[in-house]
């Protein structure tokens, strides 16, 4: 039975690869993602031996993924580097700092406990793309493997240099009081290490590794994870809170007063920052962020551009990349800062530490700075469970039904739809600035939605509803992991 192999296409995603370990992938299965994976970087970079940097994250079972995994890189003739245990970031830094051909991260970032993946990419600063993932599937599935003999080593303590690279060019001058949330994920042997070392005093909260995940999946769209944090930024009086995900490459921010600010006003606020020095400047923001972006005076002002583009890291990461952005924001935590703030990669603690940056410049409260931004409700992103294999045709029926509504002239809430974009998704925009998103979660067999008014809470409220409505007509909606 050992030698059976358990790969599930469906594993497959937009941007990286996850399944149910050993029940939708096994040891085997893995072995053979290694051999499409190596088969993929000889083909792409022209080398009998590329070097591959690989990591894993804090899980139990991680570290035999990654053992399978890189027999099945060896065999294509790929030469490892192993970095051990580590954040996703760290291995993306790793590929600059080792000037190395592609990265391989082990790692099912926040999703459940069973869970596992890989982050993989070639071109350095980039991960895996549709594009990419789908040529990985075909290789994979179809056995169409290179043979070759590759080599390991172990690369130690290169921990110390990724933490040494951020704390060394970022010393901040105030004295900034900061509550370090890790959810026992592999960011607790990171962020509080770094942080403190770049001056800030920190308060750690649930930074010891502990792959039970005892409290809450380490997430920052978690608001059980987040209520934690707030609670204890008040109890010491402190000036932030940060919130880290499995795999170090989000954040999430509470405020001064104990508010959760969503990440994409977070981008906003950093984005004004930012533009006074870096004039003209360019920044990709995603789908399920804030509308506050378009009508910005400061960055009007300043000459700077927002895009609105698909959400994903990986496809944030790219828009960066191709349209040599200085900076991109997603709703959920990832930020990416492009040359001379970073590599364009996504990093939770580059991402907190260019926000104490924000602290330190303004000297203002986090809470004050907030305040300044136009006021807008807005949800959590919300995901109703729909099958893998359906979701996508229920976001093409919901899309062609809002372009009914649109045309038709049908209010929502007592508004016409003035806009609708569909680079990701949908996204409907009505008359006073309100909006709704419904697309297809890239990692996850469900949906997701957001919705978001300048007016009031109740005009949110009764977009979510009006979608609410729309999906549960389709009879292929199953119960939201939360809901407003």
């Amino acid at each position: 039975m050992s030698d059976k192999i358990i790969i599930n296409s469906l594993g497959f995603r937009e941007y990286d690869a996850r399944w149910i370990y050993e029940k939708d992938i096994n040891k085997e299965g893995v072995k053979n993602l290694g051999k499409g994976l190596g088969t993929q970087i000889v083909q792409h970079t022209k080398k009998n031996n590329p070097r591959v940097v690989v990591g894993h994250d804090y899980r139990s079972y991680s570290e035999e993924i990654k053992a399978a995994l890189k027999d099945g890189l060896k065999s294509t003739g790929c030469n490892i580097e192993d970095i051990g245990l580590s954040l996703s970031p760290m291995v993306y830094f790793a590929q600059y700092n080792l000037d190395s051909d592609a990265v391989a991260m082990v790692t099912a970032s926040h999703n459940e406990n069973g869970w596992t993946g890989v982050k993989m990419g070639i071109q350095k600063g980039l991960t895996h793309a549709p594009k990419e993932m789908s040529e990985l599937k075909e290789i994979t599935l179809k056995n169409k493997f290179i043979k070759g003999q590759g080599t390991e080593k172990k690369i130690k303590n290169f921990q110390t240099i990724y933490k040494k690279n951020l704390i060394e060019k970022n010393k901040i001058n105030k004295k900034i009081k900061a509550v370090i949330a890790c959810g026992n994920g592999t960011a607790g042997i990171f962020a509080p290490d770094i942080l403190r070392g770049i001056g800030c005093e920190i308060i750690e909260l649930d930074c010891n590794l502990d792959w039970t995940f005892p409290k809450y999946n380490p997430n920052p769209e978690d608001l059980k994870m987040l209520s934690e944090i707030s609670k204890v930024v008040k109890e010491n009086n402190a000036d932030i809170g940060f919130g880290f995900d499995g795999d170090g490459d989000r954040v999430g921010v509470i405020d001064d007063k104990g508010n959760e600010i969503f990440s994409d006003k977070i981008g906003l606020l950093i984005a004004r920052n930012l533009s006074k020095s870096y004039k003209n400047s360019k920044f990709i923001v995603d789908v399920k962020s804030t509308g506050l972006y378009q009508n910005d005076k400061l960055l009007k002002e300043n000459g700077c551009q927002t895009i609105y583009w698909k959400t994903g890291h990986s496809h944030i990461k790219r828009k960066v990349n191709s349209e040599k952005a200085l900076a991109g924001f997603e709703k959920s935590g990832h930020f990416f800062f492009n040359e001379p703030l970073g590599y364009g990669y996504d990093d939770g603690i580059n991402s907190a530490i260019q926000i104490c940056h924000l602290l330190d410049n303004q000297n203002e409260k986090m809470s004050n700075l907030i305040n300044e931004l136009p006021k807008t409700y807005q949800s959590p992103t919300m995901a109703p469970y729909c099958k893998d294999g359906e979701k996508y045709d229920v976001v093409e029926d919901v899309v062609e039904k809002i372009k009914k509504i649109k045309e038709d002239k049908i209010k929502i809430d007592n508004q016409y739809i003035k806009e609708i974009l569909t680079v990701n998704g949908v996204r409907f925009i009505l008359e006073d600035g309100s909006w709704g998103l419904i697309r297809a979660s890239s990692n996850k067999p469900s949906l997701v939605i957001v919705t978001e008014s300048p007016v009031s809470n109740a005009r949110k409220i009764k977009i979510f509803e009006f979608i609410d409505e729309l999906l549960s007509k389709t009879g292929k909606i199953g119960e939201y992991d939360q809901k407003i």
